[in-house]
């Protein structure tokens, strides 16, 4: 028997030791033999589900080429659209035209299946479902060839009517407003809206129209319809202005790749409701006048943003010819465009610039109601609203030849940088005057150009959905004698902004 302090001469293990070696690197903690075999087992089913992937597309793309056609398409779920509609957008899907000018219906898989999703696509993008889903089955036609097959569309048509009200803020005014629409009025897509609202600055207004698609791509559409309101223009010009007329025009397209306008409008304007202190000049053109006029408006818009961009580009381009009858007779342009860059991680940089032409074919001035309007917090900042351009005492007489340019740098708020506010620092400049016909376009141009007002200020940016408010505290650094400058705070409320 040893001592205490003598150490055995041999050990005996226990019966139940493990004495195996680790065949396949597993851990000897029961926690990491569970977690080693839970990422074997995903491995595994990665595996299995990517080669089942590569097998599924390897076996689609071999069928791609495989006779396949169309016997019929069948759209289910329809009552108020008419089959011919539909037909106006299938067909040319189906059909579609070769250079040689014939047409042929799909005749494999692919094609089938492109078909298919050409279909579902302009079908909701008619704005009359609200649901489209495609499924491919046998022909129900027992003649059909055996490579044939039905397209099939369930779909769940829209209500045909929507009722609104509500109450607005933009462009500098507040209004209330009630909207009505039909939509597939006659089961063609046709949309009949009414419009009818009362506001600060626009008294009244009502505007009722029409509009269907007019190509099968939906790309086109063609709209008709009536309009009326009454402005308030005695805060500038001691009047107001009333307005009835027709519209016709065709639309093509849309902003974010270009769209084109082509618009006939004959309208009856009346200015009245002087008040005691209005102007000889605003006398002088009080009463009736009427305008026929063929406009074309360009836009392109792809800013990230319309309301606070940081990114893109927005142009427009409006032409106007009056004189196919009535008063008014003389030919317009305007341009508008904004472009914005980010600079810095929450900074970004603006620079917008607009300019407008009117020049009148009759010896006599233009006529006010159609002139432009420059100055105020949508425009130029730091002057008053129509504050700029030719006067006659208090009232602003407005111009036929302007240009402004502003630039903005938009910080966003310290780590808030998905707050709806922003901050910026503005400068802004520009000008509006009469067109001198004793002197040359050119000299027209030059002395606009030459002496443009300018302001400068910073502000606070808050985007209100649909429209921007602005809170400004900015100062006139250069403006001529007859212009309404406004130092101090400015509020704006709208849709565009230099």
């Amino acid at each position: 028997m040893n001592s205490g302090d003598e150490k055995p001469l041999w050990t005996l293990k226990p019966p139940l030791q493990n004495s195996s070696s680790p065949l396949d690197q597993e851990p000897l903690e029961i926690q990491k033999l569970r977690k080693w075999q839970e990422e074997r087992m995903t491995r595994k089913l990665r595996g299995e589900y990517e080669s089942a992937t590569l097998h599924l597309a390897d076996l689609i793309n071999s069928s791609l080429l495989a006779p396949l056609r169309i016997a019929s398409v069948r759209v289910e779920g329809i009552h108020k659209t008419r089959p011919s509609f539909l037909g106006f957008l299938i067909n040319p899907i189906l059909n579609p035209i070769t250079s040689s000018g014939s047409g042929d219906l799909p005749q494999d898989v692919q094609s089938v299946l492109r078909a298919t999703r050409r279909i579902s696509d302009v079908l909701q993008r008619a704005d009359i479902f609200h649901s489209v889903s495609a499924r491919i089955e046998h022909p129900k036609d027992g003649l059909a060839a055996p490579e044939a097959v039905d397209l099939v569309f369930k779909t769940r048509e829209k209500g045909r009517f929507y009722l609104k009200t509500s109450t607005e803020l933009g462009n500098n005014e507040g209004s209330a407003s009630a909207i009505g629409r039909i939509r597939n009025v006659f089961g063609g897509a046709e949309t009949f809206e009414a419009n009818m609202s009362l506001g600060t600055t626009t008294r009244k207004s009502f505007n009722t129209s029409i509009s269907l698609p007019i190509t099968p791509d939906l790309k086109t559409y063609a709209e008709i319809g009536a309009f009326g309101l009454s402005k308030d223009y005695s805060s500038f010009a001691s009047c107001s202005e009333s307005l009835r007329g027709v519209k016709a025009l065709v639309r093509h397209g849309e902003p974010l790749t270009g769209s084109h306008e082509l618009a006939y409008q004959a309208v009856l304007r009346n200015i009245g409701n002087l008040t005691p202190t209005a102007s000889i000049s605003i006398r002088e053109a009080a009463g009736q006048t009427s305008k026929s006029s063929l406009s074309y408006t360009y836009t392109f818009d792809n800013r990230d943003d319309r309301i606070t961009g940081t990114r893109g580009f927005h142009t427009k381009l409006f032409q106007e010819f009056a004189g196919l009858g009535g008063d008014a007779s003389y030919f317009k342009v305007e341009t508008e465009s904004h472009v914005s860059r980010p600079i810095l991680p929450g900074v970004s940089i603006a620079l917008s610039a607009c300019s407008g032409l009117l020049w009148s074919f009759t010896p006599s001035p233009s006529l006010f109601p159609d002139r432009f309007q420059l100055g105020g917090p949508l425009s130029v900042r730091s002057m008053r609203f129509a504050g700029l351009g030719p006067r006659d005492a208090s009232d602003s007489l407005g111009g036929d030849l302007y240009w402004s340019a502003g630039l903005s740098v938009i910080f966003n708020i310290p780590r808030k940088g998905h707050w709806p506010i922003k901050t910026h620092a503005f400068l802004n400049a520009g000008r509006l005057d009469s067109i001198d016909k004793s002197r040359t376009f050119a000299e027209n141009i030059q002395n606009t150009i030459s002496s443009p007002s300018i302001s400068a200020g910073v502000g606070l940016i808050y985007k209100f959905h649909p429209v921007r408010m602005e809170v400004n505290f900015g100062l006139p650094l250069v403006a001529s004698k007859s212009d309404g400058t406004r130092k101090g705070i400015q509020v704006g409320i709208g849709l565009e902004f230099l």
